[in-house]
């Protein structure tokens, strides 16, 4: 009779007659596979693949097609993986695809970290940090992306030109779910009400500023500048999170809510906006370095003032990662060139640890 692997794809050779022997031993449960070697997994790299992505085409014809496999090879590899762990990963619905249980969800994390360290071991067997090779997932908060990510990835790219680095920029939201769902290894954005389960390392701090247009009265007012005078003011907000609620919660420190004319998630625009005098905006630029305290300083068509009554704490810009996830070797060399041996790493609550 022909025999077929309890786990796997595929038959294996006829065995010929099978002779019934008695046995002692207790039944096994449904689609728990036991290795000979207790400690040793019985589901398969191939198999995390298939799951992973049927996981992100949500069809297992996109999966099949990216896979280069056929819908019923796909099929069988996730059927595989439920029977090795013994748990419904998958619901199948006909015309709408296939939709993840919440194990499903759980367990898709974990499995592209297992996957990304295996692909690590394949492009670099010995472990030599010299030889850093593979895929790097990056994401970056869409407003700090032209003034961190180009100076982050110079240096690290020169160091290291067999990393892949791929980059999403996104909102805080969107990063937020990526990371968490292991789609990410990094992503860097402003410590403002980080979750509390990630872990970051700054790479710089920053100063709130208001940003007036040049010929606005209070552009250029001798000492410091007053928030509550621009309390009348048509303001430009940039309304993507974290930004707008730094902004708001800054105005509401100084006594006043903003009189919000414009909204828009660019911060390029707000800043046009503000050099052509349609309001005012608060934003949170990089240090000039060439003018390290010059606190009132002009630049393209705007006036930039961070010497403000009532005076602003610092905002940081990090490195973050989930508390909970293994890094690869090339996202714990990134964070190495991105702290420069100066930076502080610890978990997004504040406190300064490990």
């Amino acid at each position: 009779m022909r025999l077929r692997r309890a786990c796997g794809i595929g038959d294996v050779p006829d065995a010929g007659p099978e002779i019934a022997r008695p046995t002692n031993r207790p039944a096994r449960r449904y689609g728990r596979c036991m290795s000979r070697a207790d400690n040793l997994p019985t589901y398969t790299i191939r198999q995390l693949g298939a799951f992973v992505a049927v996981a992100d085409t949500g069809t297992i014809s996109g999966a099949a097609e990216r896979l280069h496999l056929s819908q019923s090879a796909l099929a069988a590899a996730v059927t595989d993986l439920e029977k090795a762990l013994n748990v419904r990963l998958t619901v199948r619905k006909r015309a709408r695809g296939v939709q993840l249980t919440p194990t499903g969800e759980a367990v898709l994390s974990r499995a592209r970290t297992l996957l990304r360290q295996a692909g690590e071991l394949q492009a670099d067997p010995s472990g030599d940090d010299g030889v850093v090779a593979g895929p790097l997932a990056l994401g970056c908060d869409s407003s700090l992306g032209p003034t961190v990510l180009p100076e982050l990835l110079r240096g690290f790219t020169r160091r290291y030109p067999d990393v892949r680095v791929e980059l999403h920029e996104a909102t805080r939201n969107s990063l937020r779910s990526s990371l968490d769902d292991g789609e990410l290894d990094l992503t860097v954005g402003y410590d403002l009400g980080l979750p509390p389960d990630w872990r970051v390392a700054t790479l710089e701090s920053r100063e709130p500023a208001a940003v007036l247009a040049t010929d606005h009265p209070l552009a250029r007012v001798s000492g410091l500048l007053r928030l509550a005078d621009l309390a009348e003011e048509p303001m430009v907000l940039v309304d993507v999170s974290p930004s707008a609620e730094h902004a708001v919660e800054v105005c509401r420190q100084a006594g006043f809510a903003p009189r919000v004319a414009y909204r828009t998630q660019n911060v390029a625009t707000a800043r046009a906006f503000a050099a052509c005098g349609l309001g005012w905006t608060l934003l949170v630029p990089p240090p000039c370095h060439s003018r390290p305290r010059d606190r009132s300083r002009d630049e393209t068509g705007v006036v930039v003032r961070t010497d403000l009554e009532p005076r602003q704490d610092p905002v940081g810009v990090v490195v973050a990662w989930n508390r909970g996830s293994l890094l690869s070797s090339a996202a714990r060399l990134l964070l190495q060139c991105a702290v420069g041996g100066e930076g502080m790493v610890g978990d997004a609550s504040g406190s300064g640890s490990g």
